[in-house]
């Protein structure tokens, strides 16, 4: 009996361990790391990221650079002075606990909040051109930046054919939207099928697919993916990123993302950067940051 009642406290102890906060977002609910707590221990381990490492991680060659940008909301600053970098063709995941700005750089880059200082710079040597007052519509026509909001952003009341006509809507004729919603239907025939379908019939994976092809219709060199992965089911998730791969390589998009699931973002970008309060905390290649262990601690669940 002793024996029994042992084994019991051996498994009752095992099971508490597999309990035990291992990182935001992960375990059940009494396990979850609060936000504050996260935010708390992400500044202790930041570190500063030289310049040099920030232009290394682009090839010395970026295509988008943020230059001391300070911005936010209003005249509520978010971002204190960041320095991004990534290179034509590679791809950045942005991660860190809620509030930390994330969002607040893809916003800053698209035009979308308030530019405080700084530089926001798109285009490689001499032909790099500073972007920060423009709109969102001039980044997108005259910059070739696209934004891929969060979820729900399609009309679902539209057909699938007319959200990507949507898509075009900068182009100077209706007939050359069509022209290029044409292209991506060759592109994704799982699309093509649907294309008299209203749009909130699709499948969340469908819908994910239908709003990145209607930011591809202009034909940006720039994609900002803002969390790419939420509500979809892990079947769709990973259709998600390998229709994000095939754009970076075989279309040579740059892509910057932010990424709850932060494994994934990971394992999917080039770059990967730490942000916590609004504040550059870590950078390094996306592998690198995977096997940071307190990436891994306060990120990735382990």
């Amino acid at each position: 009996m002793a024996d029994e009642n042992n084994v019991q406290n051996d498994e009752t102890a095992g099971d508490a361990a597999k309990r035990r906060s291992t990182g935001y977002h992960m375990g059940t609910v009494d396990a979850v790391i609060s936000v504050e707590e996260v935010t708390k221990q992400a500044k202790a381990m930041a570190v500063e990221v030289p310049l040099e490492k920030v232009q290394a991680l682009a090839g010395n060659d970026p295509f988008v650079s943020l230059n001391n940008l300070r911005c936010g909301y209003g005249k509520m600053e978010i971002i204190h002075g960041l320095n991004l970098q990534v290179g034509k063709g590679q791809s950045l995941c942005l991660i860190g606990p809620n509030g930390a700005g994330k969002s607040t750089v893809l916003h800053a880059i698209y035009g979308l909040n308030t530019v405080m200082g700084g530089q926001i710079m798109v285009g490689q040597g001499a032909e790099a051109k500073d972007v920060s007052k423009l709109t969102a519509n001039q980044k997108l026509k005259r910059a070739g930046i696209a934004y891929i909001l969060q979820d729900k952003s399609i009309f679902p009341d539209m057909t699938v054919e007319e959200n990507l006509w949507m898509g075009g809507f900068l182009m100077e004729t209706p007939a050359m939207a069509k022209e290029a919603a044409e292209k991506v239907f060759a592109k994704y025939d799982r699309l093509a099928q649907r294309r008299k379908h209203l749009a909130k019939v699709l499948s969340g994976g469908e819908r994910r697919l239908l709003e990145i092809s209607r930011a591809l219709v202009m034909n940006p060199d720039v994609l900002l993916v803002d969390e790419p992965s939420i509500g979809l089911e892990p079947r769709f998730i990973d259709m998600v990123f390998e229709i994000l791969d095939d754009l970076q390589r075989t279309e040579g998009k740059t892509i910057i993302m932010v990424e709850q699931n932060a494994k994934k973002g990971l394992e999917f970008a080039d770059i990967g950067y730490v942000l916590v309060s609004g504040e550059l905390a870590i950078a390094g290649s996306g592998d690198e940051l995977l096997e940071n262990e307190d990436v891994g601690r306060l990120f990735l669940g382990g």
